[in-house]
């Protein structure tokens, strides 16, 4: 690691953390002028209107510093990195702009997944792909895959991940710190494990505006990501996990709850004969929060889980040993889900 490396370092994330944190109470007021709020209603219980435009800070913030990090004298290995680059900005803009209308007007969820579908699309087309895994068994590299198959993967993969940060912003801080948690030990794999320097300036700018926008959405929140930050955020964590390669298991590692959260909802739904995309009161942090948790402590414990897991993938390189753990993660996820949710309907 060089002292250019470090300086740059400190320059993405001083510009993506001092963005986010200046520009967050400004997106605040303007989502309050321009009627960008959240009010109080079914399972959102805050006392009054919520300015839901925080995504503006934590878009903004990103993107300048990931712009200002192709300027700086880093090793790059990749030679289509740039590609990817534009890919991953591309379709965070489009997210972005796109969650700004559905906060404005609400739309349902047909055209949500469409602009998520979308989105992957441009992620594709600027060779933002799943190209294949290493057996965790062996260590080898599975054999080239249709690119069918590659691009399907992708899809999903980033489709997953963009709905399970929307479905976890239900709760003040929990999206933002668990993306961020997740943006940091990208950052550190990358830069310290792998040595892709110049990748792991894109997880550090990705750090530094949930840093940054975290003071003002710590419960009690002033202020709400809405879907406009949702998306963004779910689909650049999506992105980073794939860019330079063994990410992935970072991501699921530290994500696993949220992601679980996700399938265990779905499962719930579609057994009880309703939509799997009707929103209510069945997540984790909600039911946490009925049986008289505070916001703050189910926060942090969320933070703890995730950086917990994620530091699994840090100090191990052994696939094997990451297998297990997300084995491991799963089993105790799973068992938690069975015992909160007879607590749940015991209280009921």
């Amino acid at each position: 690691m060089s002292a250019d490396d470090l300086v740059s370092f400190a320059v993405v994330l001083g510009i993506s953390f001092g963005l986010s944190f200046i520009l967050t109470p400004l997106a605040r007021w303007l989502g309050l002028r321009w009627g960008i709020v959240d009010v109080p209603r079914g399972r959102h219980r805050h006392p009054y209107a919520i300015s839901k435009f925080g995504g503006l800070a934590m878009y903004s913030a990103f993107m300048v510093a990931a712009i200002v990090a192709q300027f700086l004298p880093v090793l790059r290995t990749d030679d289509k990195e740039i590609i990817r680059l534009m890919g991953l900005l591309l379709g965070g803009t489009f997210l972005f702009f796109f969650g700004l209308l559905d906060d404005r007007y609400e739309f349902s969820a047909l055209p949500q997944y469409v602009a998520q579908l979308l989105a992957a699309a441009i992620a594709v087309l600027f060779l933002i792909i799943i190209e294949g895994f290493n057996n965790p068994l062996t260590g080898q590299r599975t054999p080239e895959w249709p690119y069918v198959v590659t691009v399907t993967l992708t899809l999903l993969w980033l489709g997953f991940m963009m709905n399970t940060v929307n479905w976890l912003d239900g709760l003040d801080g929990l999206a933002a710190g668990v993306v961020g948690v997740a943006a940091l030990m990208i950052f550190i794999h990358a830069a310290f494990r792998l040595d892709q320097v110049s990748v792991s300036l894109l997880a550090l700018a990705l750090f530094g505006a949930t840093l940054g926008f975290l003071p003002y959405n710590f419960p009690p929140a002033r202020i709400f990501m809405g879907t406009n930050g949702a998306l963004f955020l779910g689909y650049s964590i999506g992105v980073l996990g794939i860019i330079g390669g063994a990410k992935m298991a970072t991501v699921l590692l530290v994500m696993g709850l949220p992601l679980l959260d996700v399938v265990w909802q779905i499962v719930r739904r579609v057994r009880a004969g309703r939509s799997p995309t009707e929103g209510d009161r069945g997540h984790v942090h909600y039911r946490l929060l009925d049986l008289g948790i505070s916001p703050r402590q189910i926060v942090l414990g969320y933070y703890a889980f995730c950086t917990l897991f994620g530091a699994v993938a840090l100090v191990t390189a052994s696939r094997l040993y990451k297998l297990i753990a997300l084995l491991v993660m799963g089993a105790v996820i799973v068992g938690g889900f069975v015992l909160l949710s007879r607590r749940t309907s015991a209280e009921e």
